[in-house]
């Protein structure tokens, strides 16, 4: 990871360990249902919205409330900090911090995508390729979804990269395929396969098999549901809370942090 990187983490973990939040499976659902609510933000900048003020409903910077929805900040309305690109930070505004015109009845109503087109996918499997992940589709039962692993480590003197080859069930819906794709990127990004300095990959975690799923399903959720994709993550996330209490075993940061990263490389929501 890059050192800016790591000092965020950092600072963010202590944050979350000093207020001990999100230490209960409901309250990291809640956290995750949040960070798709606020889609007009990126996945991390919207953890960092509900540390500085939990039950936030919308937000967005004084431009923006006054360009799209004729309100500005009310007088001495206290601002909140967002990580900006090429920058320290950027303020932004609660709306019940703001005045103006009335707001529409869908506030929330900010970019998504609530179709998944086969020549879409077909232009992630193009970016993918662009990337050394090599996308096969193979004919399999309802119940075999996809897989990814490496293929091998290239090195020509000037770039050193990994291949990577991903399954993805042909016989499945480009919806239920996206849905795979995200879930098998995750398990890279999240450094279930190994250290990957191109994807900002860690060194490989001790986890168990359930502990994998449930990060790479978080990531896939997180990025199907911001998009107005339905998929089976929904379920599988609301049974992991009806069994367990804690969510000890989960990186909440590096789960935020893939799922900004996927939404970048597969030009998807935006990343504010």
């Amino acid at each position: 990871m890059v050192k800016s990187d790591s000092y965020s983490r950092s600072a963010i973990a202590q944050l979350i360990t000093d207020s001990k939040w999100y230490t209960q499976s409901k309250d990291y659902k809640e956290l995750l249902d949040f960070v798709v609510r606020l889609r007009n933000f990126a996945p991390f900048n919207a953890m960092l919205l509900q540390i500085q003020k939990p039950g936030l409903s919308y937000a967005a910077s004084a431009r923006d409330w006054r360009g799209r929805f004729g309100r500005k900040p009310k007088e001495g309305a206290r601002p909140l900090l967002v990580l900006k690109h090429f920058g320290p930070v950027d303020l932004v505004y609660d709306v019940v911090d703001t005045q103006g015109r009335c707001l529409p009845k869908d506030v929330e109503s900010f970019p998504a995508a609530g179709f998944v087109s086969q020549s879409r996918m077909n232009t992630f499997e193009k970016i993918l390729e662009g990337k050394h992940i090599h996308w096969f589709e193979v004919d399999a039962g309802d119940n075999r979804a996809g897989s990814i692993r490496r293929i091998r480590r290239v090195s020509d003197g000037e770039e050193e990269y990994v291949v990577y080859r991903m399954h993805i069930n042909r016989n499945h819906p480009p919806p239920t395929q996206f849905a795979t794709m995200l879930h098998e990127l995750a398990h890279l990004l999240l450094g279930h396969l190994g250290e990957d300095k191109n994807f900002r990959a860690p060194a490989k975690r001790l986890l168990s098999h359930r502990q994998a799923e449930l990060e790479a399903e978080s990531v896939s959720y997180l990025v199907c549901s911001r998009n107005g994709i339905e998929s089976k993550s929904e379920k599988y996330l609301s049974d992991y809370v009806g069994k367990y209490t804690t969510i000890d075993d989960i990186d909440i940061y590096l789960v935020l942090r893939v799922a900004q990263d996927l939404e970048k490389i597969l030009k998807l929501s935006p990343s504010t």
